[in-house]
């Protein structure tokens, strides 16, 4: 019998204890995705505007919503957040709302890990299909979702005026 170890890279469901890893995260994706092609609307419109803290720890209980910590030899060092949403024909879509991994931390699976257990939560709930959210030019995020079979339905166009 071959006893494999544990690999360093995976993704598990978010506990309370990782409240604070999660929380510096948040904002260390925010600032990421505010310097992008699209960011500084994306974070007026669409970011979570509450306190980052008090709502990963409500989603941790809330039904029909996954926070899942991304880790690397136990330490948190990414995060996904994905709801199931309810359509108006009555089925389920998946969304995810947040996938990131620090950039120290990238390019060895752990995005891999997260956007694989967060399909596998979406699945459990029985959801028909998974959105999720790139901002134009962000290649990386894109190829990255690709990767997974996403890909996209919709193009949001925008003017400034002032």
């Amino acid at each position: 019998m071959t006893i494999r170890p544990a690999p360093l890279e995976a993704a598990r469901t978010a506990t309370e204890a990782d409240v604070p890893a999660l929380t510096a995260l948040v904002a260390a994706a925010a600032a990421e995705k505010r310097a992008q092609k699209g960011g500084p609307l994306w974070f007026r419109r669409e970011r979570r505007q509450g306190d980052p803290q008090a709502e990963l720890t409500s989603a941790l209980t809330t039904p029909g919503k996954e926070v899942a910590a991304g880790t690397f030899d136990g330490t948190v060092v990414g995060y996904g957040i994905v709801r199931s949403e309810r359509l108006t024909d009555g089925s389920l879509l998946g969304v995810i709302d947040d996938i990131y991994v620090d950039p120290a931390a990238r390019a060895v699976g752990i995005g891999e890990a997260l956007m694989n257990h967060l399909l596998d939560w979406c699945r459990a709930q029985g959801c028909f299909g998974v959105d999720s959210l790139a901002l134009p030019g962000d290649r990386h995020t894109k190829n990255f979702f690709e990767s997974f079979g996403l890909v996209a339905r919709a193009i949001i166009v925008h003017r400034p005026l002032d």
